[in-house]
């Protein structure tokens, strides 16, 4: 427990403690990282692979020497396919499962296939799935709503009772949640994408502190925008929910939800790559000297700031209580 307090997280956070102290250091944008991390002998489960963060973080953990799991739904799929052909191609150590987040059972049996696949532990589980549903909040029906919460945060809660009797067995393991800027700050218009990340950021941070005393570490991973395929997505969904809203409804917010479905994310010039490459260097770290919090983007973090209040706040809080240990091997 001792080597959890030696190594402010803080620090790891601003880039003032060395990430690896045999590995040289780079600079992109205004972020450090640690250029191919070896992530050899690593287990790796991630779902929401057929796109976006997922599809880029399967390969890209596999050719730093991972053994992944790439999950997605829906299959058969072409999707599943490329990344098998690719796998096969590239002798990469990809094995791509069926699992639909939403579903208990089809989380139990995926999961049950990966780990008897690994050998009975997963090192590292990447929450990934998600989806965004853009509109003013009265527009949300109950359909909408439903669905934004059962992906983005009771999937994740699936997948980390699925996955955690097995990362305790063996007293260590990685759990990373995909959220967004907008976990942290609000953007009107933006549907319940903020509440399930800023649910999915307090479920995560949570779990941090209570994981402590069984060495399994927690990282939330905060992207700015990025040219993915979660905007196409979005649109759809948006258009199904914009086509049974009264057009009374879609009247009173004006642009709000004139603007419902536009966005495509094509104007984005961001690298996706940015991600997978910092989950990466995460997982490469010290166990223990992981940071809680990850804001992704080349020059544009604006929810650091909260990140830092929150944590001092936190640290007040429960900083010389009975938790105090926990909270602060997390963040002091």
């Amino acid at each position: 427990m001792a080597k959890r307090f030696e190594l402010s997280r803080r620090q790891l956070m601003t880039g003032t403690a060395m990430l690896m102290a045999s590995a040289p250091l780079a600079k992109v944008g205004a972020q450090t990282i640690t250029p191919n991390p070896d992530l050899s002998g690593k287990s790796v489960l991630i779902t929401g692979s057929s796109s976006g963060f997922g599809r880029l973080g399967a390969e890209h953990y596999a050719r730093r020497g991972a053994k992944v799991f790439a999950t997605m739904r829906n299959m058969p799929r072409a999707e599943a396919d490329e990344l098998r052909a690719l796998a096969t191609a590239d002798s990469l150590d990809i094995e791509v499962i069926e699992i639909d987040v939403l579903s208990d059972d089809s989380v139990a049996v995926g999961v049950e296939q990966a780990l008897a696949s690994a050998g009975g532990s997963i090192d590292v589980l990447v929450n990934n799935a998600g989806i965004g549903i853009t509109g003013p909040v009265e527009v949300q029906d109950m359909e909408a709503t439903k669905l934004a919460f059962d992906t983005n945060v009771f999937g994740c809660q699936r997948m980390i009772r699925a996955v955690l009797p097995s990362m305790r067995a063996a007293g260590s393991g990685q759990i990373f949640s995909i959220s967004s800027q907008i976990g942290r700050l609000v953007v009107p218009g933006a549907g319940h994408y903020p509440a399930t990340k800023f649910a999915l950021e307090a479920l995560s941070e949570q779990m941090a502190y209570e994981l402590v005393p069984l060495g399994i570490d927690v990282t939330i991973i905060q992207p700015g925008g990025y040219p993915t395929k979660i905007w196409v997505n979005r649109n759809r969904y948006t258009a199904d929910l914009k086509a049974r809203t009264p057009e009374q409804t879609l009247a009173a917010y004006g642009p709000l939800a004139a603007g419902m479905g536009e966005e495509d994310g094509t104007r984005r010039s961001t690298n996706a790559m940015d991600v997978p490459r910092a989950i990466a260097e995460i997982i490469a770290m010290p166990a223990g000297k992981r940071p809680l919090r990850k804001a992704v983007h080349p020059t544009y973090r604006p929810q650091e700031a909260v990140n830092e209040a929150m944590a001092v706040a936190q640290l007040k809080f429960l900083g010389n209580t009975p938790y105090g240990p926990w909270v602060k091997a997390v963040l002091d």
